[in-house]
């Protein structure tokens, strides 16, 4: 097995990983929201986050000196940005279908691309806006703009689902500078310690405690399950350039339409589908067509 071909084998296992954590991300917090409100499991998964990532830290030959920054503002700006992103997921996750809402999360990129002649000072070509209009129709398509009743029934969780999108794309173009000086496991420690005080702000007063141990192991499985997907995800990036991993990871979507058919009773829409990957080429033309 030559080197290159290990490290695609390498980024698709990764991936398999990132896969499952999303979907157990999805299953859990909707699972969970009917005890406690978003805010409410936000702080637990912060608390529970920072538990594991402070023992990894301290089990690990590094140790604290892992979580050494010279940009602590950009951290706060990255977790604000991802804080509101994933107050708005978990909102939507317990109101729209599974596969609706993360069709609708695909569009992160694209509001990246948007966004990078003004952060970046990267220049937008009529090819990327052509792979933006492409992402645009597969909008259209998952919130099935061509009904007749699309102005009345438009409803408040897709709304919710694009702007978790933009919160997730605020959080990409932040992290993208942020790799560049600080390892993973400081990125993911000054994400548990700063969003727990967010979600407090946002809750009012102290979390609820879970009432029972089945909310207790949804909430712990959404916790686990969120490092597991930024981690898995990060080390596929690491043995696989955008042009690999995005297809892999665009294999979420018919994953969780099945599982939300499967566990829920969700329809297997043609129209999300076929919506999701037209978002989905979008942004792999947008990789394709670099510069």
């Amino acid at each position: 097995m030559n080197a290159g071909y290990r490290e695609i084998v390498a980024a698709a296992l990764w991936m398999i990983g990132s896969i499952a954590s999303f979907s157990v991300m999805a299953v859990a917090g909707r699972e969970a929201r009917q005890a406690l409100d978003t805010a409410e499991l936000l702080v637990w998964r912060s608390v529970i986050g920072a538990v594991i990532v402070i023992a990894i830290l301290a089990l690990s030959r590094e140790g604290f000196a892992q979580i050494r920054t010279r940009r602590p503002f950009l951290h706060l700006v990255r977790n604000i940005s991802h804080f509101f992103g994933q107050y708005c997921w978990y909102y939507a996750v317990a109101i729209i279908p599974l596969a609706q809402l993360f069709a609708l999360e695909f569009t992160s990129p694209i509001w990246v691309l948007l966004a990078a002649p003004f952060v970046f000072g990267m220049r937008l070509t009529w090819l990327k806006l052509a792979a933006v209009g492409l992402s645009f129709v597969g909008v259209l398509l998952v919130v099935e703009a061509w009904s007749e009743t699309f102005a009345s029934e438009f409803s408040g969780g897709q709304i919710w689902g694009l702007l978790a999108a933009i919160g997730f794309a605020g959080n990409m173009i932040v992290t993208k500078r942020l790799t560049a000086t600080d390892s993973n496991l400081c990125v993911l420690f000054y994400m548990t310690v700063m969003q727990g005080p967010m979600g407090l702000v946002v809750a009012g007063d102290l979390p609820t405690i879970p009432p029972n141990a089945w909310i207790g192991f949804w909430v712990l499985a959404l916790s686990i399950g969120g490092l597991s997907a930024h981690y898995c995800l990060t080390q596929a990036f690491r043995h696989g350039d955008a042009t690999v991993v995005a297809p892999m990871d665009f294999v979420r979507l018919p994953v969780i339409a099945v599982v939300g058919a499967l566990a829920y009773g969700e329809p297997l829409a043609w129209n999300v589908l076929a919506g999701g990957t037209l978002i989905f080429l979008g942004n792999y033309l947008n990789i394709r067509w670099r510069g």
